[in-house]
């Protein structure tokens, strides 16, 4: 694709916008079909198992890091201009707002986008929570809940007004990233090897870690040709789902690449499960169920906000490009979580059993 023809064809905003679609069917289909999720993911991991799940969360995560340093290597991808690279992140931020999503995502029984591809299947549950999702991001962004976000992220900040860039901390060379990517990958692999996951499906779990790839580089290069700055970004469900619901709900919203992703990837899910014969509508099983989800909802949108993005946008994409309070939040997320299963469903499944 000519990009630069794009741009004088079309303008920039569309271009970005453009770029956030194709990036969102590319992440919905390989989502869709790997059954990729960090929730699930992250229970299976607490009840002593490193079954499928856990296989292709490894698989997406090394598949992103050694796409995303690739293409630094080979100079198409710059990640000190990343959205998560070029800002103060936060410590405190990432703690508390780590582990808040790993609860909340536990309670959702779906991390934010492994709702939004639900949705688009026809998980009436999903379309609900992810709605409260978005209402909720939006609210910690700019409403009624952005100062106690604000006052908790700069508790404890980084310093030299940027993110920590572990792989310069750590003294690795320019390939180190690349190198930690493919350790990630040779673990994914004999999991995947001791599971006996399909290769269609190591295919779309792999898919999901090269969309976020897509992101880095496609919106990298539209800034290095764009007039207006351009926000160096990948794929991320908070701040891309409010600005999302605000596009629709407030005419002054400009298209961009957020704006985009989110359509993107209910296009490319739909279509999935549609051709899978998968589509099918579903709701919630009873009130408690609703009232469980709807509160998962509410505190992933605030946790992934607080915390510099969900469990894609910190655990994949900030994590890819080696941000320091990316892996931070990933690993809050985690321990939320299972901490959160162990406490909450194992507890019920253990008095059922009783």
């Amino acid at each position: 694709m000519d990009l630069l023809a794009l741009v004088e064809w079309i303008g920039e905003a569309p271009t970005a916008a453009l770029l956030g679609i194709l990036t969102g069917v590319i992440f919905g289909v390989s989502a869709q079909r790997s059954r990729f999720c960090l929730r699930a993911a992250t229970v299976q991991f607490a009840r002593g198992q490193m079954g499928d799940k856990v296989a292709v969360w490894f698989l997406t995560f090394s598949t992103a890091v050694v796409w995303v340093q690739g293409a630094q290597l080979l100079g198409l991808f710059n990640a000190a201009e990343g959205r998560q690279m070029a800002v103060p992140g936060s410590w405190s931020g990432a703690i508390i707002g780590g582990l808040v999503f790993g609860v909340g995502m536990v309670l959702a029984r779906g991390c934010s986008g492994r709702l939004l591809v639900l949705a688009a299947t026809g998980n009436l549950r999903s379309v609900v929570s992810g709605l409260i999702f978005a209402v909720v991001a939006q609210m910690s962004l700019s409403g009624i809940l952005s100062d106690t976000r604000n006052d908790l992220a700069a508790l404890w900040t980084t310093s030299g007004g940027r993110n920590l860039d572990l792989l310069a901390t750590l003294g690795l060379p320019d390939w180190g990233g690349f190198a930690v990517g493919v350790v990630f990958a040779v673990l994914a692999l004999v999991l995947s090897w001791k599971n006996r996951i399909s290769a269609t499906r190591l295919v779309f779990g792999a898919g999901v870690g090269f969309a976020v790839a897509v992101g880095w580089v496609a919106t990298f290069t539209l800034s290095q040709m764009a007039f207006d700055p351009v926000t160096v970004e990948s794929v991320t469900f908070s701040g891309p789902s409010a600005h999302t619901l605000m596009f629709f709900l407030d005419r002054n919203e400009a298209l961009s690449f957020s704006v985009g992703l989110v359509p993107g990837v209910v296009i490319g899910s739909m279509v999935s499960a549609m051709l899978a014969g998968e589509f099918k509508f579903e709701g919630f099983a009873d009130e408690s169920n609703m009232r469980r989800s709807m509160t998962g909802a509410v505190l992933m949108g605030f946790g992934a906000m607080l915390a510099g993005g969900c469990a894609i946008g910190a655990g994949v994409t900030g994590g890819s490009v080696f941000a320091g309070t990316a892996w931070l939040a990933l690993f809050c997320m985690w321990i939320g979580a299972m901490i959160t299963d162990v406490l909450v469903d194992q507890r019920a499944g253990a008095r059922a059993a009783a």
